[in-house]
């Protein structure tokens, strides 16, 4: 049934000739079973029929112009004195087919047409009208008249229902370009931020840089040992400078200045314990665990590692309700940091984090995953099976390009 169904879809005018080839058919037997009236009549009938019957086979292809070919049949009906048949039917489907596709005037046109065919039709034969009480001639007026306002009703109203459906398909359709063009300027604003904050920490490690140079030119000679000690502190400085810089130099910033001249360290590791103190102050429950033995890290993977903690706490205090708590662990690995922070609120759907933010600004976990993949880590978040969330992300200690 599926398959005939595609079929009919696939091939609308192979189905409409298919049943104006039966249409004639059935005209051409009730053009020869008709007793009544002369030859001339049933040669006139037979053209009429066939015009009729090309109307059903191209109503979608050109509704507008089987329009127009049925009422110059029905004109011919009347003037060469043929009375409806079976051929009649097509005016019918015409009707319909307009007011369903076809254009505004032509839809005007057949509505008229159907009010007064049947009128028409009685007036032209009168003699078939089984009563001779005006009364009863106009209910057979109305009668015949019912079936093609219904058509055309019916028509109309597929009309409306279609119109209806391709807004909702084109608003939908808007509504998607909108939120991706809103997705990617949330990116392009989050890789901003971010690049601020890499600058930021790039031009510390300089400044650091600058200052061992002096003291070690200070003290070169009279403190040997001293100088040495500033030279590998400018060496280890270095590199980790030219680490954020490659990262630095994938970000897109456009736009951006800073106020102010002065720049200073952001956020590390080392205040994670600070921020949870902060958070617990707020009446938020949190459980903070460090696991393995924790070490210097580079400058890039603890912001990260502060921000995506920062991040999960607020959206717990957010979305978690009044008796949830938290719990945040950090796992110094060989190679990388592990970070865990779970919450047991309400189950908060997964939209509100991707939608949820710290800085207030919305889109909280497109800015999550983007840090992480600046430092090249993975980052893992959905619902606990228990209820709650869960966000576990893993930060290795060197880029992937060193």
């Amino acid at each position: 049934m599926q398959r005939l169904y595609d079929f009919i879809r696939r091939h609308p005018t192979g189905v409409d000739t298919f049943w104006a080839v039966f249409l004639l058919g059935l005209s051409g037997m009730s053009i020869v079973a008709e007793q009544a009236g002369d030859g001339r009549e049933r040669v006139a009938a037979v053209p009429i029929a066939v015009g009729l019957c090309t109307v059903v086979a191209l109503r979608r292809r050109a509704p507008e112009k089987m329009l127009l070919l049925t009422i110059v049949m029905g004109i011919a009906q009347l003037l060469l004195d043929v009375r409806p048949g079976a051929a009649d039917f097509a005016m019918l489907v015409i009707i319909y087919t307009v007011s369903t596709v076809g254009e505004r005037w032509a839809s005007r046109l057949a509505l008229a047409c159907s009010l007064g065919a049947a009128g028409l039709s009685q007036l032209r034969w009168p003699e078939d009208s089984p009563s001779d009480s005006w009364v009863q001639s106009v209910f057979v007026v109305v009668v015949l008249t019912v079936p093609f306002v219904l058509a055309w009703v019916l028509g109309d109203s597929i009309r409306t229902r279609r119109a209806y459906f391709s807004q909702l398909e084109e608003r939908a359709a808007r509504l998607e370009r909108e939120r991706e063009a809103q997705s990617k300027v949330a990116v392009a604003a989050e890789r901003a931020r971010i690049a601020r904050e890499l600058h930021d920490v790039v031009a510390h490690n300089v400044s650091v840089m600058v200052v061992q140079a002096d003291g070690a030119a200070y003290v070169m000679d009279a403190a040997p040992d001293q100088a040495r000690q500033a030279l590998e502190t400018i060496s280890s400085t270095g590199r980790q400078a030219l680490a954020e810089m490659r990262r630095l130099l994938g970000v897109l910033r456009t736009g951006d200045t800073r106020e102010s001249g002065e720049y200073v360290p952001q956020p590390d590791v080392e205040q994670i314990e600070d921020l949870v103190d902060q958070v617990r102050r707020t009446g938020l429950a949190v459980d903070f665990k460090i696991e393995g033995t924790p070490r210097p890290l580079p400058t890039g993977v603890e912001l990260t590692a502060y921000r995506i903690v920062q991040e999960a706490l607020t959206n717990t205090r957010k979305h978690g309700g009044p008796d949830a708590g938290a719990s945040v662990r950090l796992v110094y690995f060989d190679d990388g940091l592990g970070l865990l922070v779970e919450d047991d609120g309400r189950g908060a759907a997964h939209e509100l984090y991707e939608d949820g933010g710290a800085d207030g600004a919305g889109h909280g976990m497109i800015g999550m995953r983007e840090r992480v993949g600046m430092v090249g880590g993975t980052l893992d978040a959905g619902p606990r099976p228990g209820g709650g969330f869960r966000i576990s992300a893993l930060l290795p200690l060197k880029p992937a390009n060193q």
